[in-house]
């Protein structure tokens, strides 16, 4: 593992970057800023590719909104009107996404220098949420371990908390595995056929949805491209894809498939405890040097604002309990 000097916050805080590579030509070089992926190169014929967006120093980060290849949290993707109820008590989060709390909040794990432990081939990152941190309840002790396996990038998540709180994290990678200026091409593979079915702002309105045969089924391997502009309700609320797919109804004990992608003579398989998998077609991006849906995120967590719907497996996260998660990406040529 080597580590470098990856930039410094306006406050001079030191910020470096570790870079870990297999022996089966993978490697990653993830920041303390946000835990985040800065790279990901991936072995092809002849080399290697990057298949993520990212900044190669510190001070593009400082005004990203996209959220590139971080660690979200305390509570990853979108909570309703920024509020939720957690044993009787109401608790109302500063909103970053409209009137709703997206990715932890305007301050959220993606803009925090994480505290890093590298140990041989893994990568440990640790941060502490105290006590009302973006408005949630509990102080929050959270590690993320990155490491190779060969030609797999696995990523563990654990927490433990000090009071009653809320808890979903991910990773929030955008892939690109071609290399061209566009991911509508790439194929793309989910083992399911149901989701949480959104309103026009993308919040769940509790429906446990049936897509099978829509354009939202990719049960057969199918171009993201192909059926992306369908005449659809959850397709025009996110403008292309945006939807939490039904992997399990609680989390599984050990990582089962959760996505296929393949492009440009790669394929990444992707497995995940979590019950849920986020496919963003990156409708959103914008701004040089990432145009609108020139990457894919694929990102295993709990679903979109459960803390509101109590059919939904639970996020809350009580002491004496620890929250464990791990998801992993393999690359293979094909």
């Amino acid at each position: 593992m080597k580590s470098h000097l990856f930039g410094r916050l306006p406050d001079g805080t030191e910020v470096r970057a570790f870079s870990l590579q297999s022996t089966a030509g993978l490697s990653v070089t993830i920041t303390q800023y946000g835990a985040r992926i800065a790279e990901l190169r991936a072995p092809i014929a002849g080399g290697t590719r990057n298949v993520t967006l990212g900044f190669d120093r510190l001070e593009p980060y400082l005004s990203d909104s996209r959220h590139l290849g971080a660690i979200a949290g305390r509570y990853a993707n979108r909570i309703g009107g920024g509020r939720f109820v957690l044993d009787g008590r109401s608790r109302q989060l500063p909103t970053n996404d409209g009137r709703n709390t997206l990715h932890g909040g305007p301050d959220g794990f993606a803009y925090r220098v994480w505290q890093a432990e590298p140990d041989g081939e893994t990568l440990r990152l640790t941060l502490r949420s105290p006590d009302g941190d973006q408005g949630f309840p509990g102080a929050l002790d959270v590690a993320v371990e990155y490491r190779l396996n060969g030609n797999a990038l696995v990523i563990d998540y654990a927490a433990t908390a000090e009071a009653p709180t809320v808890l979903n994290l991910t990773n929030h990678a955008y892939f690109n595995l071609s290399g061209e200026a566009s991911v509508l091409g790439h194929t793309l593979h989910i083992p399911s056929t149901r989701i949480t079915a959104l309103d026009a702002e993308l919040i769940p309105t509790g429906e446990v949805r049936d897509i099978a045969g829509t354009p939202l089924d990719f049960s057969t391997p199918t171009a993201i491209g192909a059926r992306i502009d369908a005449p659809n309700d959850q397709l025009k609320h996110g403008g292309g894809y945006d939807l939490n797919y039904v992997l399990a109804d609680a989390p599984r004990a050990t990582p089962a498939l959760a996505a296929t992608l393949s492009a440009g003579g790669l394929v990444m398989t992707m497995l995940t405890t979590e019950p849920g998998l986020q496919f963003y077609s990156g409708n959103f991006l914008s701004g040089a040097p990432f145009a609108k849906r020139s990457a894919v995120c694929l990102q295993g967590q709990h679903y979109t604002d459960s803390v509101n719907h109590p059919t939904f497996p639970t996020t809350v996260l009580r002491p004496g309990e620890r929250f464990a998660s791990r998801t992993s990406y393999r690359f293979d040529v094909g």
